[in-house]
């Protein structure tokens, strides 16, 4: 039995990549999750049962300033912990994830002479993983175009690594754990958190969707808009109640039964969500969250559409009247809708999780 660290944090896009790599290496090994303690990981891995080591690293600030020196004190001072924490449990082997939780856990094992294995998860790489790739052992990434990007002769394209039920679960049965009909249906979401873009877009045209288009819609608000959006649905639709095809809720604890269950989807474009839907042989309408990370969801969603296997709207320009015309284009032109779900579907790499286990089990001296 080996031991491993697997780090990442911060964002879904960033942990759950590193849950699925941790679940199917548990099987056989021992796990270490090495996190922020007052991120969404800490939770994710509590409830897992995993081994949590905390670290106290936030992402870098953008500009010279104080802060800037507060974060370099912090950045060492978790780079000392994680020392200790190799020490201590001699791992054989480290794997990242990318972003700034991982940077500690990954810069030790370099320290160390620790082999490591890191996985970037966007169309365009962070700063952590270029900086940090050259010295890796194996480097996998989600998106073909960073490949490009990273200095590292051993790097493999295999998607992001995704929960089993994306492989398992069937149209037919995840609508039936929906207890929803069998018809062409259509998600709304937009993250956990939601999207304030989306749902004001939406909830104007939920009734003409429904009814004039006969779609079946799951709308995921996010939990700290759906009041707001029930709100708007009152005004615009007070009877939406009674309508059979509408599904509305703050969050939906499984996202595979919603996304199997589906056949469009309108949603923001990180890297976990892209992912899901190419597995969910989903036509996606994407419409980037505009203030991420070195604007890593635009670029996203502008590979996807490049290789056709999405429709793009821009966050600053989406309304009602853009957001229904493109989902009526779909709905009236089954040969458009068909070929964006095939090839969406052609990117999912399934074996995605099991690819990156075998190389990272590769590099254990």
């Amino acid at each position: 039995m080996a031991r491993y660290f697997i780090t990442g944090g911060g964002t879904g896009g960033h942990i759950y990549p590193a849950i699925a790599v941790a679940d199917e290496l548990s099987k056989d090994n021992e796990i270490f999750y090495v996190g922020n303690p007052k991120n969404l990981e800490f939770e994710i891995v509590k409830q897992k049962g995993y081994k949590f080591l905390p670290v106290n690293v936030h992402g870098m600030p953008r500009q010279v300033s104080f802060e800037l020196l507060k974060w370099v004190f912090q950045l060492d001072f978790a780079v000392f912990k994680s020392l200790f924490y190799i020490l201590k449990y001699k791992p054989d082997a480290v794997f990242g994830t990318g972003g700034y939780v991982s940077a500690p856990a990954l810069i030790a094992a370099k320290i160390l002479n620790v082999p490591y294995m890191m996985h970037d998860c966007d169309a365009q790489p962070g700063l952590v993983s270029r900086r940090l790739a050259p010295y890796a052992a194996q480097v996998s990434v989600a998106f073909e175009s960073a490949k490009n990007v990273l200095s590292n002769k051993n790097c493999s394209i295999n998607g992001n690594p995704i929960r089993s039920d994306f492989k398992t679960l069937s149209k037919s049965d995840a609508r039936a754990k929906l207890n929803i009909e069998d018809k062409l249906t259509l998600c709304i979401m937009g993250g956990s958190q939601g999207a304030r873009s989306i749902n004001d877009a939406s909830v104007e045209i939920l009734q003409k969707l429904t009814n004039d288009l006969g779609l079946q819609v799951i709308f995921q608000t996010g939990k700290k808009n759906f009041e707001h959006v029930i709100e708007q649905i009152l005004k615009i639709y007070p009877e939406y109640e009674q309508d059979k095809n509408l599904i509305i809720k703050p969050y939906f604890d499984n996202m595979a039964e919603v996304l199997k269950a589906s056949d469009i989807a309108v949603s923001r474009s990180g890297s976990l969500s892209i992912f899901e839907i190419c597995a969910s042989a989903i036509a996606p309408i994407y419409i980037p969250y505009p203030y991420a990370a070195a604007d890593h969801q635009r670029k996203n969603a502008k590979y996807m559409v490049e290789k056709g296997a999405g429709v793009y709207i821009d966050d600053n320009e989406i309304n009602s009247t853009n957001l229904y015309n493109a989902i009526e284009n779909l709905v009236n032109h089954p040969e458009i809708l068909q070929k964006l779900q095939h090839n969406s579907y052609s990117l999912a790499h399934l074996d995605g999780t099991e690819k990156i286990v075998t190389q990272l089990k590769s590099i254990i001296k």
